[in-house]
């Protein structure tokens, strides 16, 4: 082993400009496979948080006539208790009604939450942009959209008009930014309490919105069985955000795929590449070798030899490939930049991965090594001694 390890380190130095372009060539390989799997990764982060990262992953409703949840703490509670990977949960009353200011009129959706439990879902206050969360009774937040269209300032007082035509006046405390253009002129966020004094209701919700940890997003099906087995109730209906979202999650599914296309494919020409420079390098040290056996060593040893030096090649390839990654990656969001200095595309770091695609470069050029390896134990000392 010692000695093969010697005889495969000898041969690397001999030819260090041919050494040096095979780990040049590994590198790339690992770079493209960091940049291009951080890059997807990024892009789906940033997809499915722009999508539901403000928004609920499950939604309880109920099945029954009027569709309202009475008992909806209770019911509340036991969805949090069903499974860990809950975060956040908050009842939730939803009606629409019609918002009148100086003969002009737009319908207006009517959000009632708990806001301080729903602080963990939507994060209302990163998001308001003058004025403050409703406090008091009676008060609302609209968006920045119903502000400019019917020209309203904090503090004003807006008239609601509910479906059974009645007319009550509301407060505004403040307004909200979602950059949603449909949330930003339509939503009324306000308390739960507001919500059913407006439309004359008891102490009910209609909906009751969960979300889980960013890091378990994708676990929300198995999430939402954990749910209705705990709440076992007939006329209770969970709902994850992957079933209301096949067109989001296919497209994901196809950048997944292709990535790992790309990727597969980078290795196998890495591969390749590898295991023909080697095969020639046996026929160039062939001399060599014959020498060695006609000295004694084993077929094994001289495999081994070429068995080390993949082994070799791979892990300064595989260290040169992160450097390079990181590299581009770091160079990619410092250049590649939005209007507003943001980066077009926020890539994701994950050590994890990058220390798998070492793993794989590492494993791929030992296993390019097998095929000159196999040639150099096949060699015959006398006929090579004969004809060189």
């Amino acid at each position: 082993m010692k000695l093969s390890a010697q005889i495969a380190t000898r041969f690397l130095k001999s030819s260090l400009t041919q050494t040096l372009i095979i780990i040049l060539g590994i590198g790339i390989g690992v770079s493209v496979q960091i940049f291009i799997g951080s890059l997807i990764q990024g892009l789906q982060k940033s997809l499915v948080n722009t999508t539901i990262g403000n928004a609920a992953h499950l939604t309880i409703t109920n099945d029954a006539d009027d569709g309202y949840i009475s008992d909806y703490s209770a019911i509340l509670s036991d969805a949090k208790a069903s499974d860990d990977r809950i975060s956040a949960a908050t009842p939730l009353l939803t009606a629409s009604s019609l918002l009148e200011q100086d003969g002009d009129s737009q319908s207006l959706l009517i959000r009632g939450f708990d806001l301080d439990a729903a602080e963990g879902i939507y994060e209302f206050s990163e998001y308001v942009v003058d004025g403050q969360l409703p406090a008091a009774n009676g008060e609302v937040l609209l968006g920045v959209l119903a502000r400019d269209t019917f020209d309203l300032s904090v503090g004003e007082t807006i008239a609601l008009i509910t479906p059974d035509k009645r007319t009550v006046e509301c407060q505004i405390s403040g307004f909200f930014d979602y950059k949603v253009a449909q949330a930003n002129q339509s939503w009324c966020i306000t308390t739960l309490k507001t919500a059913q004094d407006v439309f004359l209701l008891d102490d009910v919700a209609n909906s009751i919105e969960l979300q889980v940890g960013q890091d378990v997003v994708f676990e929300s099906d198995a999430v939402a069985e954990n749910v209705i087995s705990r709440l076992g109730s007939s006329t209770l209906v969970v709902k994850e955000w992957q079933s209301q979202n096949e067109q989001l999650l296919s497209g994901l599914q196809g950048q997944s795929i292709s990535s790992i296309m790309i990727q597969v494919f980078v290795m196998i020409s890495v591969v390749l590449g590898i295991a023909s420079v080697l095969a020639i390098s046996v026929m160039q040290k062939s001399r060599q070798i014959g020498i060695l056996k006609a000295m004694g060593i084993q077929n094994s040893s001289s495999s081994l030899i070429f068995l080390i030096q993949g082994l070799i090649l791979g892990i300064f390839g595989a260290i040169v490939g992160i450097l390079f990654g990181l590299g581009l990656s770091y160079a990619f969001t410092t250049f590649a930049l939005k209007p507003d200095g943001s980066p077009v595309i926020p890539l994701y770091i994950d050590p994890k991965f990058i220390a798998l695609s070492a793993c794989i470069a590492v494993v791929a050029c030992i296993l390019a090594s097998l095929i000159p390896a196999r040639k150099s134990s096949t060699l015959n000392p006398i006929d090579i001694i004969r004809n060189s």
